[in-house]
């Protein structure tokens, strides 16, 4: 089959990224091959062009972490669905494509009345919400929660998920602009990060600081989250916005400034503290499928509702939505929809 994909021949520049056409074989035997209709774009995407994720493919290589679409072939023996299900799924690398081949154990099927772009919208952010409360939290009814980045596609889950557990949250968004999503979201509170933000939170909780808190920002965020945090609470951190580049290259005579200077924490003040910190990456749960299935059926029958879709592209625009969500003004999920 012909097919078009976006292709980076090497990591380190978004302008590396070039949309060409390829052949894409029939799926093996445990595959099904996906007729993609929209794609969800996340900040890995931009860490993997530029090169700064860990779990970069070397060389050339397709980006892109989720996608929906429609099955089109199926090898013979996929079992659990049918040509013509609409699914939506994950691939560790390669939905910025027209057509992929992947195998059944990562797709699952659209939810009824869901867009194609909802779809896509919902994999990867869904699931790190999910994971990071849930499996890595262990969140509890009455937990005081602090999810920062609150209007984005992670923010939005992680509140929802929280608030049917039971938990009290609290967000924080970047600027006044995005409060209008929050507000609806129906967050205990919102507060928009400033100079003032320590004093904000911890009036917040009287000082007795939180049992819970996301962070996907880093730096000075990430130190006063984790100043903040009540006795035996947990910092869950599976992100570093504040290394985003602003442009198609890094800067890295800046990014070496910032690495430098980031918050390190002493063990041994932990334990004295009675405080933990916990790290995550998505991708590798690629290899431990069946607790990522477990989850991603776990978050769907939780039923969070459809994602926010804050703003769409179409597949000739993806490198400008690229950009776009790289701007860290955007809200709720950017989504890349195909004809």
């Amino acid at each position: 089959m012909n097919r078009k994909i976006y292709k980076i021949s090497k990591a380190g520049s978004i302008k590396n990224l070039h949309l060409e056409k390829d052949q894409l074989t029939d799926p093996t035997e445990n595959d099904v091959q996906v007729q993609i209709k929209s794609i969800g774009l996340n900040f890995a995407d931009i860490f993997a062009l530029t090169g700064l994720y860990s779990a970069t493919p070397k060389g050339a290589f397709i980006p892109g972490l989720e996608y929906s679409g429609v099955i089109l072939k199926m090898g013979e023996k996929v079992k659990s669905f049918n040509i013509g299900d609409p699914v939506m799924g994950f691939i560790r690398f390669g939905a910025y494509a027209s057509h992929i081949n992947v195998s059944h154990q990562y797709i699952f099927p659209l939810p009824n009345g869901w867009s194609f772009s909802e779809g896509a919208a919902f994999p990867v952010n869904y699931l790190t919400a999910y994971y990071a409360l849930i499996f890595l939290g262990g969140l509890k009814e009455n937990n005081r929660v602090l999810i920062h980045s609150a209007a984005g596609g992670v923010g939005i889950m992680a509140n929802r998920i929280a608030r049917k557990i039971g938990a009290e949250t609290t967000g924080t968004v970047g600027n006044q602009q995005k409060l209008q999503l929050t507000e609806k979201e129906n967050f205990n509170s919102i507060i928009v990060r400033g100079k003032n933000l320590r004093n904000d939170l911890a009036e917040l909780t009287n000082d007795t600081g939180f049992d819970l808190i996301l962070d996907a920002i880093g730096a000075k965020v990430f130190k006063i989250s984790y100043d903040l945090l009540a006795p035996r609470g947990k910092i869950i951190t599976f992100g570093a916005a504040s290394f985003t580049p602003v442009n198609d290259r890094p800067n890295y005579i800046k990014l070496a400034y910032k690495y430098l200077t980031r918050p390190k924490i002493d063990p041994l003040e932990m334990i004295s503290a009675n405080k933990s910190v916990m790290g995550f990456n998505l991708i590798w749960l690629w290899d431990k499928s069946e607790d990522m299935r477990i989850a991603m059926d776990e978050s769907i029958n939780l039923d969070p509702g459809p994602p926010v879709i804050g703003e769409r592209f179409s597949f000739a625009e993806l490198p400008d939505a690229v950009r776009r969500l790289q701007t860290g003004k955007t809200v709720g999920k950017l989504v890349v929809d195909l004809d």
